[in-house]
């Protein structure tokens, strides 16, 4: 490559890095709410990862000396009727809350996906049997779905994302579904058959990633609500095992008994759930109307 030929290739990866930089600007000021929701997550993100570092006390250490000490400049957020440092709880009990959020929504949307890629390319007898097995499933609540799978497998970390992630598949693969319905019959699938092209290989290449745009919505929509469910879950004692930080465990532990004596252990982890599932849902919106033809102005 000639210096002529190298200086034109640093120019025009400049040019697309400043595009990209003014797309982005561009979408944060048009979409702020959305904006707001992705600092929220990224901040969720960030805590979880960078839990061990900005944490001051180990999550699990019991400290009976400092049992119900309310928040102070020695325990930010004050601590628990065991002692045990409520801002460490909560940032180490993010980690728990994402670890279930994104693995039982990529579990769930990988399942449904699968379902709803087959049945509707496939059609026949094998989407009969697919659907009515979606319609059992939809037929009951998530939280209801998800407790009675909890009580069969057991409280623990795996099982909880395979308790929470079934009853994703239904909602999941009826949008793949109706998508691909839509896709078999464009012309591309058509020169695809007509050149010999394997039905697997169309369905794979082809039709599938044309329903990776709702799929990304959905799966953004639904991250709020299994953080939510995780907490439902730890709240009614199905969820994470103690002595493991959980949000929706800590509520429990003290949402009767030391609501007014001790307000701070039910409203910080309340505000960290709600902000969880707060930023999630407004970044779902935002991503629905970028991505979404019919949504853009």
């Amino acid at each position: 490559m000639t210096a002529v030929n190298f200086d034109n290739e640093l120019r025009r990866a400049g040019a697309n890095a400043t595009h990209g930089w003014r797309r982005l600007a561009f979408l944060a000021r048009r979409y702020v709410l959305g904006t707001f929701g992705l600092i929220i997550m990224v901040l969720f993100v960030w805590t979880a990862l960078s839990a061990d570092l900005i944490s001051r006390y180990d999550p699990l250490t019991v400290d009976s000396a400092h049992r119900l000490a309310p928040p102070s400049w020695q325990h930010w957020l004050g601590t628990d009727s065991f002692g045990r440092d409520v801002w460490a709880r909560i940032i180490h009990g993010a980690r728990i809350s994402l670890a279930v959020g994104i693995g039982s929504t990529a579990l769930g949307a990988t399942l449904g996906v699968i379902v709803g890629l087959v049945s509707g390319y496939l059609s026949g007898w094998v989407d009969l049997v697919f659907q009515r097995i979606t319609d059992i499933l939809q037929s009951l609540p998530l939280l209801v779905l998800a407790l009675v799978m909890t009580a069969a497998l057991g409280p623990s970390l795996p099982n909880v994302i395979i308790a929470i992630a079934i009853p994703l598949i239904p909602t999941v693969s009826r949008v793949i579904r109706a998508n691909t319905l839509a896709l078999r019959e464009q012309p591309f699938v058509e020169a695809a058959k007509s050149i010999g092209m394997s039905e697997t290989r169309i369905a794979i290449r082809h039709v599938l990633p044309n329903t990776l745009a709702p799929l990304i919505v959905l799966a953004t929509a639904q991250l709020g609500s299994t953080i939510l469910t995780e907490a439902s879950l730890s709240f009614l004692g199905l969820g994470i095992p103690e002595p493991y930080p959980s949000w929706g465990r800590m509520l429990s532990e003290s949402a009767a008994e030391y609501v007014r004596t001790a307000p701070w252990l039910v409203i910080f982890p309340g505000v960290a759930i709600s902000l969880a599932v707060f930023g999630t849902n407004l970044f779902g919106d935002a991503l629905r109307d970028i991505l979404d033809p019919r949504q853009r102005g």
